[in-house]
């Protein structure tokens, strides 16, 4: 009766596994050919934020095929702050100035965004504090440079009513410091903007500096300074004459806390390690960096992004979380075996198939103890010799058909642990190069 117990219970045991590996190998094929779509809210289509949008998604998707990233327009920082924090979208582009919630967490550093200052000629403006008195186009409201332009002139000893401001697009706003209808413009863009470069090439329309940054730093720490080097808008004439001084911001790449891990850290890994393929796309990505120092900028990474910025793989068991559930229900199929066969050796049970599993017994042993992949060829090798002899000993009598079904299972349990340490080993050394 107990001998009865013990094999239905044995049979339980290889038939729970069974249902185990083959619930984990459908679920490790599924997520090996999942597509996974993540929206990145951007800025106005015919801004940076938008181009950079667009040039980082392509480059993604051609280094994995497994992520798509799908850029939806909006009106700039504020909207995507608040897109984020809602979760609508997993993706978002800010300038470093804006305030974010703990649960937004930090991707990368992107491109500088300059200030710009552009003025007419005539205007007589030359520094920040000749905007007194003149008539000064700014951004929308909600944008990040018609939030920026308040401090600034606040420290060059500006008031609000010291000016007249009018609020115009980008577009607008160049038109009307085109036509002489305003005295300057204010905006902050990252370098190569089109519409930008084409104004500036009026002999009438100038740059003016923004100096001083390490004393705006005292009140808006993210500011760094900068310069708009000699030549950035035409290098014949050159446009500036002189490398401009000025400051800036960097725009940010965000995400939210609860975006998985490896989603993060591959985006991450492809906007560093593709960096060529993704400036051919948009020159901005020329000068996105690396955190210098992520403790000390009060910024809060993704860990997926830390992993990366610390030149640490992905944690192994989050990396090869099925494939490890996969050895470890082999694993079980392989103790069951061996206690299937301990009840066959303490039965007495014992003919010409019981040296074979004990060898087979130690063999997956060696199996598990190496990182070889040499020795687990040879080992491959000596289970295919094992199996031939014991097919012979079928044959000749010299071992029964029941003799040979209790070797077989342990035989199968080893080729398969063979192949699958393998997979793990060749896996492991590609992650490590």
């Amino acid at each position: 009766m107990e001998k009865i117990i013990q094999k239905k219970l044995g049979l339980y045991i290889v038939l729970f596994s069974l249902i185990i590996v083959g619930l984990l190998s459908f679920k490790w094929v599924y997520h090996s050919s999942k597509v996974t779509t993540l929206v990145l809210a951007s800025g106005a289509k015919d801004g940076q934020y938008y181009a950079f949008a667009q040039a980082l998604s392509k480059i993604v998707e051609k280094n994995n095929s497994k992520i798509k990233i799908q850029v939806i327009e909006t009106e700039g920082s504020k909207k995507n702050k608040e897109l984020i924090q809602q979760k609508k979208v997993q993706l978002a582009m800010l300038q470093s100035d804006t305030s974010i919630e703990p649960s937004v967490k930090v991707v990368s550093f992107l491109f500088p965004e300059m200030f710009h200052l552009i003025v007419r000629e005539d205007s007589n403006i030359n520094k920040v504090s000749e905007l007194k008195g003149k008539r000064i186009a700014l951004m929308p409201k909600g944008s990040g440079s018609y939030a920026l332009f308040w401090p600034l002139s606040k420290h060059y000893g500006l008031k609000e009513q010291d000016f007249k401001t009018v609020l115009l697009s980008p577009e607008e706003a160049y038109k009307a410091l085109d036509l002489g209808e305003v005295d300057a413009v204010f905006r902050v863009s990252a370098l190569g903007n089109s519409a930008l470069t084409q104004l500036l090439q009026k002999p009438e329309i100038k740059l003016v500096s923004i100096d001083q940054a390490a004393a705006l730093q005292l009140t808006l720490p993210v500011l760094e300074e900068s310069i708009i080097p000699k030549g950035a808008y035409n290098g014949f004439i050159p446009i500036p004459a002189d490398d401009l001084p000025v400051v800036a911001v960097r725009a940010i790449l965000v995400t939210h806390k609860n975006i998985n891990f490896d989603l993060i850290y591959e985006i991450t890994r492809i906007l560093y390690e593709s960096r060529n393929e993704l400036v051919k796309e948009n020159a901005s990505a020329a000068m996105i960096r690396q955190p210098e120092s992520i403790q000390s900028l009060g910024f809060s990474f993704h860990d997926g992004a830390l992993a990366y910025y610390n030149q640490d793989q992905p944690n192994f068991f989050v990396t090869y979380a099925e494939p490890l559930g996969l050895l470890t229900s082999l694993s079980v199929l392989g103790i069951s075996s061996l206690w299937q066969l301990r009840l066959w050796l303490n039965n007495k049970q014992k003919n010409r198939a019981d040296q074979y599993n004990i060898e087979l017994i130690k063999i997956i042993e060696q199996i598990h103890q190496t990182n070889d992949l040499h020795k687990l060829e040879l080992i491959h090798r000596q289970l295919l010799k094992i199996f031939e002899q014991v097919v012979i000993d079928l044959d000749k009598d010299r071992i029964s058909p029941e003799s040979f079904q209790s070797f077989a299972f342990p035989w199968e349990v080893a080729i398969t642990t063979v192949r699958h340490r393998e997979t793990v080993i060749l896996n492991s050394r590609l992650s490590n190069s």
